[in-house]
């Protein structure tokens, strides 16, 4: 594919032609309640909750646990793609059309890390890497911070969260 050929295709077709899959909503575990929407919308802004990585049906996706104890450099990448997929369902369900993103503004990645794991930029890459595969510079190119954490919930590996900013 050209990149001018590139540039015209919609997100959600450059998903299908990558064979990915938007998660539907977050299965909670049992006994949890969420009191707060995944998309805050206001004005030509949607504010993006953190969200981790899922299965398409909306569970929590495997591996659990720490990256550099528990999981491996490569599989965190991996879940932090999964983060953007969970992403990018929720903004889906939202606006109705991903190419409502006109530009990824801010991104915030929090990765579960083993003491001593100090590669989480490379882990957020996995994220980063996907957005501006599917939306291209123009509108993927954002800030971004990556950071470690003691925990996540639910022992995720990655917790993501964004600002988006779309058409008003």
């Amino acid at each position: 594919m050209s990149a001018e050929e590139d540039k015209i295709l919609k997100v959600e077709t450059k998903l299908q032609k990558l064979g990915l899959i938007l998660s539907e909503p977050l299965k909670t575990p049992p006994g949890v309640k969420l009191p707060f929407p995944w998309v805050r919308v206001r004005g030509n802004r949607a504010y993006i909750s953190g969200h981790g990585p899922q299965n398409p049906d909306g569970s929590i996706a495997h591996p659990l646990g720490k990256v550099g104890a528990d999981l491996s450099l490569k599989e965190a990448y991996q879940a932090a793609r999964l983060a953007a997929l969970s992403i990018l369902g929720s903004l889906k369900r939202e606006l109705g059309d991903l190419d409502q993103v006109v530009a990824w503004l801010r991104v915030f990645g929090m990765v579960n890390s083993a003491p001593g794991f100090n590669q989480q930029p490379l882990v957020i890459n996995g994220f980063s890497d996907l957005i501006l595969e599917l939306y291209g510079p123009e509108r993927g190119l954002h800030a971004r911070s990556a950071v470690g954490m003691a925990e996540l919930p639910f022992g995720i590996p990655v917790e993501i969260e964004a600002e988006v900013e779309i058409i008003g």
